[in-house]
C-alpha cells in the first residue's frame, strides 16, 4: 500500500472513467510503463511504413482496393499499437482514404448515419442514469444474493455469462450487452470495494484495471456473441446468412432446425470461453468470503427506490420491452411474416436506444424545480470515442464491400489454395470470416463473406449449405478488436478492458471457436437433417 495515498472512490472511478488515456494519466508499474511506451513508439512508425510499403507492393490489384488494403493496414496497427488513441487512428485512417481518392468524402462518411451508433448512444446515456442513481448497483446485489453464486468470482462470472447467453438469443447482442453493462459493472464496484476494504490492494488502486473486471466485461461482450447464434433472430448474422443460403439451395430452415443446430455447438462455445477467459483473466480472488453478509447489509442500507431509480427503470423496462418485442413476435410468426418485417423495421434497436434515452429528459425527479432525471452535462460524459471508434469501423466495413475488397481477397484465396472438399471449403469459409469480421462488423461480415462461399462450393461440385452455414456462425466471431463487433466496442468502452488484454483474449477464442464451428457443424448438420 502507498503511504499516504488517497483512497479511492470505486464508485466515482467507474461512472467517470476515460477509456483511452495517455501514459501520463495512469498508474503503471516500471515494467509495464516500459512496455506501453516501446508498442506505443513503435506504432508512429510502424503504421505509415507498413502503409506505404504495402503500396508498393506491384500486386495487380485495382487501384481502389488496393490503396484501401494499404490503408486499412496501417489502422490496424496503429489500432493494436495505440501510438494515438484508437478513435483517432480510425479517423485517420478515413481522412487518408478520402484524400487518396478511394471514395469521396460524402459517400465515406455516409455510414455514420448507421443505427448502430445511435444504439451506442441511447445505450450508454441509460447506463449513465443506471450507474448514477444506483440501479445497476441493486441489479448487482440480487445477481450476488443468488444461492451460491456470490461466494466465488469464477461461479459469478460464469452465471452472468449464461445470463447473457440466453439474452441474447432472442434479444439483439448489441441490446444485451448495453443492458447489462451497467450490472457488471456494479458487480465489479461491490468486488472492489470488498478487496479494498480488507486491504487486498493499494488504497490508490485503480479499479478500472482488475482482471476480474475484464473477465467480467468480456464475459458480457463474448458471451453475447456466443448466446446470439442459438436462434436465427439472434444477431442480424444469422438473417442474412439464412436468406442467402435459403436463396441459393433453396432449402428452407426453419426455426426449430436452426436451434438444434446452434444449441450444442453454442453449448461448447460458452464451455470454451469461460475456461479461456478465466485462464487469461484469472481473478485477484477466487473465493469471496462472507459476501452474503456483506450483500445482505449493502442491500438493507439501501433503502427503497428513489424518485431517480423508478424513473430510471422505467426508461430502461420501456427499451428492453421493445428491443425484445420483435424476437417474441418471431417466435410464434417466423422471421418472414409480414408482421414482423413491420415490427422489426420500425422498433430498429437504434430509434428504440435514443428514445428509451430520451425518456430520462422528461420524466422529472422535482417537477417544482423542473428537475429531470438526467441532465445534459450527464449524457455529455458518455465515451463518445467509442461511438467515434466503431463509426470509422463501420466506414471500413462499408468500403471493403464498395470496392470489392473483400471479394477479391476471398476468390484470390480460394483460386490459389486450390480448395475442392467440403472440410477445406468449410475451413476457408470461417477463417475468411473471422479474419473479415476482425475489420468489421459481424453483419458486413456476413453480407461480404457468405456470397463468396456459396459460388466457390458450387464451382467445385460441393453443396455450399455447410461452408455457407458455418460463415454466417463465424461471422459473429471476431474477438480481437473493438471495432470486430458492437459488444466488443461497448465492453472496450467500459474502460475495464485494456487493448492488450482484448487481443490476448480475442485471439485465444477466435482459435477456439473457428476450430469448434469446423470440426462440430458438419456432424451437427446431418444429425439434425438441416437443409435436406
Amino acid at each position: 500500500m502507498t503511504p499516504g495515498a488517497p483512497r479511492t472512490d470505486v464508485d466515482q472511478a467507474l461512472l467517470g472513467h476515460a477509456t483511452y488515456r495517455s501514459l501520463g494519466e495512469q498508474r503503471l508499474t516500471p515494467a509495464e510503463e516500459r512496455f506501453e511506451r516501446a508498442r506505443r513508439t513503435t506504432g508512429l512508425w510502424l503504421a505509415p511504413l507498413v502503409t506505404v510499403a504495402f503500396l508498393l507492393l506491384p500486386i495487380g490489384m485495382d487501384a481502389g482496393q488496393h490503396t484501401l488494403a494499404a490503408v486499412l493496414i496501417g489502422v490496424i496497427v496503429l489500432w493494436v499499437t495505440e501510438p494515438v488513441p484508437i478513435p483517432i487512428g480510425g479517423l485517420i485512417g478515413v481522412g487518408v482514404i478520402v484524400l487518396l481518392g478511394v471514395a469521396p468524402a460524402a459517400d465515406a462518411l455516409t455510414p455514420l448515419g448507421s443505427p448502430t451508433l445511435f444504439t451506442f448512444i441511447g445505450a450508454f446515456i441509460l447506463a449513465q442514469a443506471m450507474l448514477k442513481h444506483g440501479v445497476a448497483r441493486r441489479f448487482a446485489f440480487r445477481i450476488l444474493s443468488l444461492p451460491g453464486v456470490g461466494r466465488s468470482t469464477f461461479r459469478l462470472i460464469v452465471a452472468f455469462g449464461a445470463i447473457t447467453c440466453v439474452l441474447s438469443a432472442f434479444v439483439s447482442n448489441t441490446a444485451t450487452v448495453a443492458m447489462l453493462l451497467p450490472t457488471a459493472l456494479g458487480m465489479l464496484a461491490v468486488i472492489a470495494k470488498l478487496l479494498q476494504d480488507r486491504g487486498l490492494v493499494a488504497a490508490d488502486f485503480n479499479p478500472l484495471r482488475l482482471r476480474v473486471g475484464a473477465a467480467l466485461v468480456l464475459m458480457l461482450a463474448y458471451g453475447a456473441s456466443v448466446g446470439g447464434l442459438i436462434t436465427p433472430v439472434g444477431s442480424p448474422p444469422n438473417l442474412i446468412g439464412r436468406g442467402l443460403i435459403e436463396e441459393a439451395t433453396g432449402e428452407r430452415i426453419s426455426f426449430t432446425e436452426w436451434m438444434l443446430t446452434a444449441l450444442p455447438i453454442c453449448a461448447l462455445m460458452f464451455a470454451a470461453l469461460a475456461v479461456v477467459l478465466l485462464l487469461l483473466n484469472r481473478p485477484e480472488i477466487r473465493r469471496i468470503e462472507g459476501v452474503e453478509e456483506y450483500v445482505r447489509r449493502e442491500r438493507a442500507a439501501l433503502g427503497p427506490l428513489s424518485r431517480a431509480e423508478r424513473n430510471t427503470l422505467a426508461a430502461f423496462g420501456v427499451t428492453v420491452f421493445l428491443w425484445v418485442f420483435p424476437g417474441l413476435v418471431a417466435v410464434f410468426t417466423g422471421t418472414e411474416s409480414a408482421l414482423y418485417t413491420t415490427i422489426s423495421e420500425r422498433l430498429n434497436e437504434g430509434v428504440v436506444a435514443v428514445l428509451g434515452a430520451a425518456l430520462l429528459f422528461v420524466l422529472p425527479t422535482d417537477w417544482s424545480r423542473r428537475e429531470f432525471t438526467l441532465n445534459w452535462s450527464d449524457a455529455a460524459g458518455i465515451d463518445w470515442g467509442t461511438i467515434v471508434l466503431f463509426g470509422t469501423g463501420i466506414i471500413f466495413g462499408s468500403l471493403l464491400e464498395d470496392t470489392g475488397l473483400a471479394r477479391t481477397i476471398g476468390s484470390s484465396a480460394a483460386s490459389a489454395l486450390g480448395l475442392g472438399s467440403v472440410f477445406a471449403i468449410t475451413a476457408f469459409a470461417v477463417v475468411l470470416a473471422v479474419l473479415v469480421s476482425e475489420t468489421t462488423s459481424n453483419t458486413a461480415s456476413a453480407a461480404v463473406v457468405v456470397p463468396i462461399v456459396i459460388p466457390i462450393a458450387m464451382a467445385a461440385g460441393v453443396n455450399p449449405f455447410v461452408p455457407a452455414l458455418a460463415a454466417t456462425f463465424a461471422a459473429s466471431f471476431g474477438f480481437m478488436l473493438p471495432v470486430s463487433t458492437p459488444q466488443n466496442a461497448i465492453a472496450y468502452g467500459s474502460g475495464v478492458v485494456p487493448i492488450t488484454t482484448m487481443i490476448r483474449s480475442g485471439v485465444s477464442f477466435d482459435v477456439l471457436g473457428a476450430l469448434l464451428i469446423i470440426l462440430v457443424l458438419p456432424p451437427l448438420v446431418g444429425l439434425t437433417g438441416i437443409g435436406g
